[in-house]
């Protein structure tokens, strides 16, 4: 074995994927249907690290590895989640509050249980940041308390728990949220037989129902030519629409005009065609639907736009992005010309958009090495992950700045992540593995197992009560709330695993996560000031 873990302590390289390959195949194991997904490869690194230290053998992945992985990963989270962060970021401003009380509140608990068991400040400070797994509030605690040493000893003990007790609250979590009320409505489309003699007009109906509707096809009677509707059209009786949207939206158009029908307007291709279309055009990707103009150029509606695996409404503000699937209703004689405006190939659904990957890692990265003061003279910085993820936002949302699209393909992003993250899981893994030799060495790791799970089950027990039946959050947004409250990538990995990468979990993960990463440094510094 000595052989066996020299060999791999010489070979960091080798060992990062020997680590991320047997990892995921433990990950995938399944026990009453209970997986640990990436959380494994993290297990496994420190597993690795702690046995090689036990022969005096120190197996490390370079830390410029780890950290890039970690910010690949929160970049491609921030894209992704990007669109919807900034419309729920006003009803986010509850939750961070809550969020940093429950930070507050156990700094306290750690102070009053880790002095009563004899404790020195630093100790409890990385205990502290062990308990909830973040590094730089680890490099915090040590250099306010000048003991970088002891403060390592208490962040490698706790950390194990710190993610062991956060993915029980995950758990809880998700066994809930199977029946989330805030669970997007699925898409429909639907043919709906007009009964009213009133003649109401298509705008009148999309106002009434928030713009959340598409009116797809018409046919006017039984024989009638099949056409695609404006907004300005009335309606007759007995006029068979086709409305695409949410469920409960195309319930209520049909109950506002008539009925549901059996009859279905898409058999007859002749006049009217719909085809799914892959957006790989860079000059149509980071805009908006309502600047594309389809109507009046093309004749063209689209019903909706497909986003890996989740199918979206196809609202006018919707920005696109490369590798989009957009659903296109058209006349037959425009088909080809309207291929040729969104490109339709297979290489938007994997470009990387190197341009804008390069241009929002490097900002991401400055600006998570700004130094930013503090009241006692000292300064800290948010890191490269916080950088990455605000940036990464910022990227998603906006779409493009003026030619240069500043999103990445869907898919693109799924890769960078997973990628990222299992580089950052063996990382993070191997560097507290073997720490742990030495934490147990010193004798007082009963002490630090013991603050530092009361610390991550105060965390995770107070954010679940807060979130749940304070804020009544659905279990699956959650989920992804205390992964980002954590900080711990390996929690949001197994939400998502659980859920298919449900959109909530990220959302719940992005917007948490910078404030998270310095409420959590600001109050590490100050119990190692103590």
């Amino acid at each position: 074995m000595l052989a066996i873990f020299e060999f791999l302590a010489n070979s960091p390289i080798l060992t990062l994927f020997i680590v991320i390959g047997a990892g995921m195949m433990i990950g995938h194991l399944k026990y009453r249907g209970i997986s640990l997904d990436a959380a494994a490869v993290l297990f496994l690194a420190i597993a690795l690290a702690a046995a090689a230290q036990h022969y005096g053998v120190s197996i490390r992945i370079p830390h410029e590895i780890g950290l890039l992985g970690l910010a690949l990963f929160t970049f491609a989270i921030g894209i992704n989640s990007g669109p919807s962060f900034f419309h729920n970021l006003r009803t986010a401003v509850g939750p961070i509050l809550l969020m940093l009380g429950v930070y507050a509140f156990t700094a306290i608990v750690g102070v009053t249980l880790g002095r009563a068991l004899g404790m020195p400040q630093s100790l409890i400070a990385g205990t502290f940041a062990g308990a909830l797994t973040n590094t730089p509030a680890l490099a915090a605690a040590g250099e306010a308390s000048g003991d970088l040493g002891t403060a390592t000893v208490g962040y490698s003990i706790a950390y194990l728990f710190g993610v062991i007790g956060m993915l029980v609250a995950s758990i809880a979590a998700l066994s809930y949220g199977k029946n989330d009320k805030d669970a997007p409505s699925p898409l429909a489309n639907r043919t709906i037989r007009v009964q009213r003699e009133d003649h109401p007009r298509l705008r009148d109906i999309y106002d009434a129902m928030d713009q959340k509707v598409t009116f797809s096809r018409l046919r006017r009677g039984e024989e009638g030519p099949i056409t695609r509707p404006s907004l300005a059209d009335t309606l007759d009786a007995g006029d068979l629409i086709s409305v695409v949207g949410p469920a409960e939206a195309v319930q209520r158009v049909a109950t506002e005009l008539g009925y549901l029908s059996s009859a279905s307007l898409t058999t007859d291709r002749s006049y009217l065609d719909f085809r799914r279309m892959t957006v790989s055009n860079p000059e149509v990707a980071g805009r908006p639907l309502s600047d594309l103009h389809l109507s009046s150029r093309f004749s063209a509606t689209i019903s909706r736009v497909r986003r890996g695996d989740v199918d979206m409404f196809a609202d006018p503000h919707l920005v696109l992005q490369l590798g989009d699937r957009v659903r296109v209703v058209a006349p037959t004689s425009k088909m080809r010309e309207i291929t040729k405006f969104f490109g339709d190939s297979s290489r938007g659904l994997s470009d990387l958009n190197p341009i804008a990957l390069g241009v929002g890692m490097a900002l991401g990265i400055l600006l998570g090495s700004i130094p930013i003061p503090m009241a006692n003279g000292d300064t800290f910085s948010i890191g490269a992950a916080a950088g990455t993820l605000i940036v990464g936002l910022f990227f998603g949302r906006i779409g493009r700045i003026g030619p240069m699209v500043t999103a990445l393909p869907f898919t693109s992003c799924q890769v960078l992540a997973n990628l990222g993250l299992l580089m950052f899981l063996a990382q993070a893994g191997a560097y507290a593995g073997g720490q742990i030799s030495e934490a147990f060495a010193s004798g007082t790791w009963v002490s630090i197992l013991l603050l530092g799970g009361a610390m991550t089950t105060t965390a995770a027990v107070g954010m679940y009560a807060l979130m749940r039946w304070l804020i009544k959050m659905g279990g699956t947004q959650l989920s992804g709330m205390l992964a980002g409250m954590q900080t711990q990538p390996a929690i949001l990995a197994f939400a998502n695993g659980k859920t298919n990468a449900d959109p909530r979990v990220a959302l719940g993960y992005a917007l948490v996560y910078p404030v998270a990463m310095i409420g959590k440094i600001l109050v590490a510094h100050i119990l190692g000031a103590l």
